[in-house]
């Protein structure tokens, strides 16, 4: 799971990996970071503020954290993206209603001076339920195929049932590895 992959980001074992996993309010984040950690994800309650986990092995030091995505919080995101490895945002693929106040949060982000060259995975999550939209048309509606200046990629999956988070998570190892090159 995810030790392995992070045993593949790093080399060295001094080194630590910075994610920022941002989005909406009810996208996922904190169900898919309790599925990257191999926790329960049977119930989540919203996060207040912030969450942090921390995975330790063999010297390694992954550390993700996810920050809620209320609008009251939003303002408060980019004093989170200093020294970010890599950005994780999560999409509800069946919130339909909100990609473009989404779309508009994602672009923003992106913009920022502190996120110049930091890869992008977007996690277009809740692909479970029949109302969610294909990650193609949301990559489309996002206008991904537009940044030029960083690595992205978008991976369908459902943080409940864990499908799809793997890939995404192979997709991270893959642009650490690049980026030692």
């Amino acid at each position: 799971g995810l030790l392995s992959v992070i045993q593949r980001l790093k080399g060295s074992p001094e080194q630590e990996l910075r994610i920022v996993l941002l989005g909406l309010d009810n996208a996922g984040k904190t169900t898919l970071l309790k599925r990257l950690a191999s926790e329960e994800v049977s119930t989540i309650t919203p996060t207040q503020g912030f969450n942090i986990k921390s995975v330790h092995s063999h010297g390694l030091k992954l550390n993700v954290w996810d920050i809620g995505g209320q609008r009251s919080i939003r303002p408060y995101w980019k004093k989170y993206l200093g020294s970010t490895d890599l950005l994780i945002y999560v999409i509800d693929s069946a919130d339909q209603k909100r990609f473009e106040e989404t779309g508009q949060e994602l672009a923003e982000l992106t913009e920022d001076e502190s996120l110049t060259g930091v890869p992008l995975l977007v996690f277009a999550n809740k692909q479970d339920l029949v109302t969610a939209a294909p990650a193609d048309e949301i990559a489309e509606g996002l206008s991904l195929h537009t940044y030029r200046d960083r690595e992205w990629q978008i991976q369908a999956c459902s943080a409940l049932s864990g499908e799809g988070v793997q890939d995404g998570m192979n997709w991270i190892s893959s642009q650490i590895m690049n980026r030692k090159k």
